[in-house]
């Protein structure tokens, strides 16, 4: 869980840093369709579930800048950069209409994450218990599918004057629009650590890697 303290009198985003952790304590999502036909026709070809592939793109696009790895101790009230952050995925039991949380650690290596992942998922199958533990996995970010249809938007409220960091990120099912296979995408941020830019520049970089995916 290594990190670095951020100089706030020097952070590039200073002055909306300030306005956004002070003055207006907000946040700020979207919701966009990203295309998803090479990456399910990938999955489908090296018999890898699509799910995982887009989890592990998901946290490799969320570790490629310093602005979605952000933190803050409340304690010290100290800006903070986390050296890696890691998907908190979840599992589904359809017998009580449940979730459990499932801590998975990301790696830039796809192969092992991809292990990682799937026996995180099949050991949680195991338990009906929530196990949420966010005191001890404060750079873990929530990562959540809504497989039970394909949405236009999604809102998640935090109360109002909470500095949480942490990016939330939720998809729905994927759809055919034009001989093409689109699936939403809701990306949430605190404001002192982002603005529309960033959040857009997720779907920019999710799109990327999803063209570029090998699943090798």
């Amino acid at each position: 869980m290594g990190y670095r303290v951020i100089d706030k009198d020097k952070y590039y985003r200073r002055g909306v840093f300030r306005h956004f952790s002070e003055d207006c304590k907000c946040s700020t999502s979207m919701t966009a369709r990203v295309d998803v036909t090479e990456l399910v026709r990938r999955s489908r070809e090296t018999g890898t579930k699509f799910y995982l592939n887009f989890l592990y793109i998901l946290s490799k696009v969320l570790n490629s800048r310093e602005d979605y790895r952000m933190g803050w101790l409340w304690q010290t009230e100290e800006l903070i950069c986390w050296d890696v952050i890691h998907p908190t995925q979840y599992v589904f039991h359809e017998d009580t209409e449940t979730c459990t949380p499932v801590y998975t650690t990301y790696t830039p290596d796809y192969a092992a994450f991809y292990r990682g992942a799937l026996t995180d998922l099949e050991r949680a199958k195991q338990t009906r218990e929530y196990m949420l533990d966010s005191a001890s996995h404060p750079n873990w970010f929530d990562a959540s599918y809504i497989s039970w249809l394909s949405y236009d938007a999604l809102n998640i409220e935090l109360p109002d004057g909470y500095l949480f960091f942490a990016p939330i990120v939720n998809w729905g099912q994927y759809r055919e629009e034009n001989g093409r296979l689109m699936m939403p995408v809701t990306v949430r941020l605190n404001h002192a650590i982002a603005d529309g830019y960033l959040v857009a520049l997720v779907f920019r970089l999710l799109q990327r890697e999803i063209d570029a995916f090998e699943g090798r």
